[in-house]
């Protein structure tokens, strides 16, 4: 879910301005996964962007308060929204933290980094949403932990059916600046895409996994 539609569109707008977000529907990128994809998401571009890392963190940190109160702590999930977390824990005058994939093999062992105690409230940073499989690994190893989440913000999500599937699941609620919807919107809008490539990015987005483009 977007927290409005203003905040969507201007998102979606710096997302594309600075490259963090590329559209190819005529030569598609192929995703770690395997998949094929005419889009390709890499926010921690916006950190090189201190007008735009500047907005985001505000922006983040303003619905943070307006949805959830203000937490004890803000977790980042590693590797990619460690950088945006810290701003906007900065922002917010509060502690940070950030959660591995797994814990590490060696010293303390550590699958949570930084100070936190059991019972504390946090609110969770990602920058992207895909099944959201990995950002919910990380809420498991907060709860395991004994941390109350909650909810997670992301800075963009693909709106995919398994990822509102799987926070519901768990029952986790999410937040994001802006998602494909939004983006789609834009980039029609600013020209940056034609008409015929909207349509083979709506194709794609309904089911990624077997899309391949023509």
């Amino acid at each position: 879910m977007i927290f409005d539609k203003n905040t969507a569109k201007k998102t979606a707008e710096v997302l594309l301005q600075i490259n963090a977000i590329k559209l190819k529907p005529n030569d598609p990128f192929t995703w770690a996964s395997g998949w094929k994809s005419p889009i390709y998401c890499d926010n921690r571009i916006i950190l090189s962007f201190p007008p735009i890392r500047n907005y985001i963190r505000e922006v983040m940190g303003k619905h943070i308060e307006k949805q959830y109160g203000k937490p004890d702590v803000i977790a980042g999930v590693a590797t990619g929204a460690i950088g945006i977390g810290i701003l906007v824990a900065e922002y917010l005058g509060l502690p940070f933290i950030y959660v591995r994939p797994d814990a590490k093999g060696h010293g303390r062992k550590n699958q949570i980094e930084g100070f936190i105690e059991s019972g504390q409230n946090v609110v969770v940073v990602e920058d992207l949403i895909s099944t959201g499989k990995s950002s919910l690994n990380a809420v498991k190893a907060l709860k395991e932990a004994g941390i109350n989440v909650k909810g997670m913000v992301a800075i963009f999500t693909y709106g995919f059916d398994v990822a509102a599937h799987n926070f519901k699941k768990e029952n986790i609620h999410l937040n994001t600046l802006s998602d494909y919807e939004n983006l789609l919107e834009e980039a029609l809008e600013t020209n940056y895409i034609s008409e015929k490539q909207l349509q083979t990015l709506s194709e794609w987005n309904t089911n990624p996994s077997e899309w391949n483009a023509n």
